[in-house]
């Protein structure tokens, strides 16, 4: 499954009405905005320092820092004049779409080779990606699921994760070992050297059961076994493990919280409505497009915000208490 989605990426733009999905940057600039908009609030409260790193986790077409960059650049100058751009991305495809949009930034394969010091990191739809490993409760313990001849199969064991302890039989539980991993080193990393993580994916914010292996393509639900490589392979991102996993490191967790309530918070809806009122011919797309990315019945109840944070910085914008 992981050389798969990593087949997947490597040539191909998947985005878009000519793609297999949409993520939220393409669907309202307002998005990108607001989140520059939140890096530059959160730089303030680190001390604003000079430089810092403005790291995007898989950044697409590079829609979303290139809306954030325009906004910080209008409304807080100085943020814009220290942050240098990172790009964790490994598509050659999605490179060249990024540095049409981004000339300067700074690329990288790995998460853990980005250059040190402060940094704000933004991994929107990032997560979701992460290969996964699935375990079944049978009546005789825990057995792993694997794809072997173009099929699920299940065999026992001997060394695996921590598992629950108690399940009903036929309960599936998912580990994304990766996801954890970068979890914990970006834990790490914001302890020892400042600054924050803002993690916008889709899944529960609660631990639980359940199996969510998707496939997309063409904007619909595919077969993740059907021609590897061919179609975008996700599973819900568990946002308690990675909050774990990152407080185990050292760092600060806030959240996680629908994603929904969060833009809100930050004015994503006050944002669109400016933005429809100065293009009134495609006012209706505009607002319903900020719409349907805080809308419970849209994207705003799936998808969760959470933050990673060093441990002395204060609750960064969005994710006060109610």
């Amino acid at each position: 499954m992981a050389r798969a989605a990593a087949a997947y990426y490597a040539g191909r733009d998947p985005f878009g009405r000519g793609g297999d999905f949409t993520t939220a940057p393409e669907i309202s600039q307002a998005f990108g905005e607001c989140l520059g908009l939140w890096a530059a609030v959160t730089w303030q409260m680190m001390g604003a320092p000079a430089p810092v790193r403005l790291v995007e986790l898989g950044p697409g077409r590079g829609t979303l820092m290139a809306d954030a960059l325009r906004a910080v650049a209008e409304v807080m100058p100085a943020f814009r004049a220290a942050a240098e751009v990172h790009l964790v991305e490994t598509s050659p495809a999605l490179r060249a779409a990024q540095a049409a949009r981004l000339p300067g930034a700074a690329w990288h394969e790995r998460v853990e080779v980005v250059p040190a010091g402060p940094a704000i990191v933004i991994a929107n739809e990032f997560f979701d990606a992460l290969p996964i490993r699935q375990f079944i409760r049978r009546e005789d313990g825990w057995r792993e699921r694997f794809v072997a001849a173009g099929g699920f199969v299940e065999q026992a064991v001997e060394e695996t994760p921590a598992l629950p302890d108690t399940a009903p039989e036929g309960a599936v539980f998912e580990v994304s070992e990766a996801g954890l991993a970068i979890a914990h080193q970006l834990g790490g990393r914001l302890r020892e050297q400042g600054g924050a993580a803002l993690v916008l994916d889709y899944g529960p914010g609660e631990p639980g059961f359940g199996d969510s292996l998707q496939a997309m393509a063409g904007h619909g639900r595919a077969d993740p076994l059907a021609e590897p490589g061919s179609v975008d392979i996700t599973a819900h991102v568990p946002f308690p493990a990675l909050a774990a996993a990152a407080r185990e490191a050292g760092a600060a967790t806030h959240g996680p919280l629908p994603m929904g309530l969060f833009l809100q918070r930050l004015g994503l809806m006050s944002r669109a409505a400016i933005l429809a009122r100065s293009n009134l011919r495609q006012a209706g797309l505009i607002l319903s497009g900020a719409e349907r990315l805080v809308a419970p019945e849209g994207m705003g109840r799936l998808f969760k915000a959470l933050c990673l944070c060093h441990p002395g910085l204060a609750i960064p914008p969005g994710f006060e208490p109610a």
